[in-house]
């Protein structure tokens, strides 16, 4: 069975930082890539960042110099560290998952955390 097990939410001022955790059980971590993606109140879901299997990253304009997203295979966990919130970095933040065990093609979805920028 495969989770993906967001945390690391929460209520944070603007300019403050949070980093966002996303374990993983049920997959080969190292051959998937890696993704946060977010969805404000009202909007679509949006992606944030991105981080291939082999390391490789990308990030929305919005978020660049800003977030920072990386992975660490021994632990089976991506994080997204975020500096200088903004009130309109306000989401729902998911993590996800798209690689391959054995063979296998998976894509897979955590259940969201919350981070709020207000003061």
């Amino acid at each position: 069975q495969v989770q993906l097990v967001e945390s690391g939410g929460g209520l944070v001022q603007p300019g403050g930082s949070l980093r966002l955790s996303c374990a993983a059980s049920g997959i080969i971590f190292r051959n998937y890539a890696m993704a946060w993606y977010r969805q404000p109140p009202g909007n679509k879901r949006e992606l944030v960042a991105v981080i291939a299997s082999g390391g490789t990253t990308k990030y929305a304009e919005s978020v660049k110099g800003r977030f920072t997203i990386s992975k660490d295979n021994a632990k089976n966990t991506a994080y997204l560290q975020m500096n200088s919130l903004k009130p309109e970095d306000t989401a729902v933040y998911y993590c996800n998952a798209v690689g391959h065990t054995n063979g296998n093609y998976g894509n897979y979805w955590g259940q969201g955390t919350q981070v709020t920028v207000s003061s």
